[in-house]
């Protein structure tokens, strides 16, 4: 990932010369950060530059620990140990926000938008009344991020849905309802971390995994599974969140200035991230990736089954009024 432009200058910030002098003297404060971000990957090095930005911005009164690669465990376990205090901040995936917020899910709705135009459309609409409802829970976004387009990964080549139904299909744990979604609409699903998904795809235990095409290449977990459905499935979301407890420890002058920071840090590695998992599937494909092309007839009946299944998600896993805001938003702006 390029690295983000830093200012050349070190600025003292107006609010220490406000009155609140406290950081200037002894007073330290650690943000611990969990993220199962690989180590020096684009998710990882957004991170770090958050780390230098807020000490820089805070004349090192604020210090940032980010502990990467899952050492402080998968989105499930980094959502307890926040909510538990174990943990000040995360960076995880749509999949460990809706843990927190079901409504997040809104944004990762299977086959619901074709490209990242109607994507940025949707996501730039609805994201204020998702922080909203992740601060009521005791939390706040520091930035949004792109995780990739989820893809199926396969044992056995797959082209239609029904292909699909006779595999054992992984799913993260600590998600029922989403499991029991999934068992509905014929699924043979298999519960698992996602630190034991490698391991069961070589033992057989589990035959097919849905991932962003650059997570599967960072984690190998392609080499288990050589095939690829190449059908945008559903865009994954990922977001920096800090709690409420340790966001107060900061002093209030310095807040917005370090959120604006964040904030960057994001966006400079949407554009990144995208252009990665592009690249992941060219470079798995010379290392011996199948990559299958639905037809249109095959295409069409993904849509098909997948739309009839929106009214067992309304309601369940997505909020029945941010799923109509959602599609309400992608039908005006395809209009």
């Amino acid at each position: 990932m390029s690295h983000i432009t830093r200012r050349s200058l070190v600025q003292v910030p107006l609010y220490f010369m406000a009155g609140s002098l406290s950081p200037l003297f002894g007073q330290r404060i650690l943000v611990k950060l969990g993220t199962g971000a690989p180590q020096g990957s684009s998710w990882h090095d957004a991170l770090n530059q958050l780390k230098q930005d807020w000490a820089r911005i805070s004349g090192g009164s604020v210090t940032v620990n980010v502990y990467a690669g899952g050492v402080a465990g998968d989105d499930t376990e980094l959502v307890r140990k926040i909510q538990r205090r174990g943990l000040d901040a995360i960076a995880v995936s749509g999949l460990g926000l809706s843990r927190i917020e079901p409504g997040v899910e809104c944004l990762n709705i299977p086959m619901m938008v074709n490209s990242y135009e109607e994507f940025d459309h949707i996501r730039e609409k609805m994201t204020p009344a998702i922080e909203k409802r992740i601060e009521s829970k005791g939390f706040r976004i520091l930035n949004w991020a792109d995780i990739g387009w989820v893809r199926f990964f396969t044992k056995r080549p797959v082209r239609t849905l029904d292909d699909l139904r006779k595999l054992k299909l992984w799913t993260s744990t600590g998600d029922p309802e989403a499991e029991k979604l999934y068992k509905q609409l014929g699924f043979r699903v298999v519960p698992l971390p996602v630190s034991d998904m490698l391991t069961s795809l070589q033992t057989g235990l589990i035959e097919a995994f849905q991932a962003p095409p650059l997570f599967a290449m960072l984690g190998r977990s392609y080499e288990a599974a050589k095939n690829m459905v190449d059908l945008p499935w559903a865009p994954l979301v990922g977001a920096t969140i800090i709690s409420d407890r340790a966001w107060q420890r900061i002093p209030a002058g310095m807040r917005p200035e370090l959120l604006q920071a964040a904030r960057k840090a994001g966006d400079a590695m949407r554009d990144e991230i995208r252009r990665l998992d592009a690249d992941a599937i060219t470079q798995m494909k010379q290392r011996g990736l199948n990559v299958i092309k639905p037809d249109a007839a095959a295409l069409a009946d993904w849509r098909r089954q997948t739309e009839a299944a929106y009214p067992a998600l309304r309601g369940t896993m997505v909020p029945e009024d941010l799923f109509d805001e959602v599609k309400r938003l992608r039908d005006a702006h395809r209009a």
